[in-house]
């Protein structure tokens, strides 16, 4: 389910590049994007749906935005980091490199698969049957 998690994270993150296109709001807009992802659809981000998966709380419910920002907001640090005029990039870049490490090895190490984020928001990511 590893791999399945990543590809939905790019599918949410192109999403998120993609609004930072706009002009004037768009940075903020896939900010925002990212943060609330998972509390926008009964399955979680459009990345999840898209890879069936499904993000719940722990007793079964449905995410809130309540709880996407705190699933998410470690992945906010970085981007808040870019907007540093020249050294941002780079700081981001590493910052970002270190907290995708972590949360990666917290998946892996973690019995149900959960990364930090999911244990801040008490959330779960599950596989969910696809319907052809």
């Amino acid at each position: 389910m590893l791999i399945r998690r990543i590809f939905a994270f790019l599918i949410d993150a192109v999403v998120a590049f993609l609004f930072s296109l706009l002009p004037i709001v768009g940075w903020l807009m896939g900010f925002l994007y990212m943060l609330l992802r998972d509390g926008l659809t009964e399955k979680g981000s459009p990345g999840k749906k898209l890879i069936d998966l499904q993000v719940t709380t722990n007793n079964g419910g449905r995410v809130t935005f309540r709880e996407s920002i705190h699933r998410n907001i470690i992945f906010a640090f970085p981007v808040l980091l870019s907007i540093i005029p020249i050294v941002g990039s780079i700081l981001a870049g590493l910052f970002g490199l270190v907290i995708y490490v972590m949360e990666l090895l917290a998946i892996n190490n973690d019995p149900n698969g959960r990364r930090n984020g999911d244990r801040w928001a008490d959330t779960i990511v599950k596989e969910i049957p696809s319907y052809y």
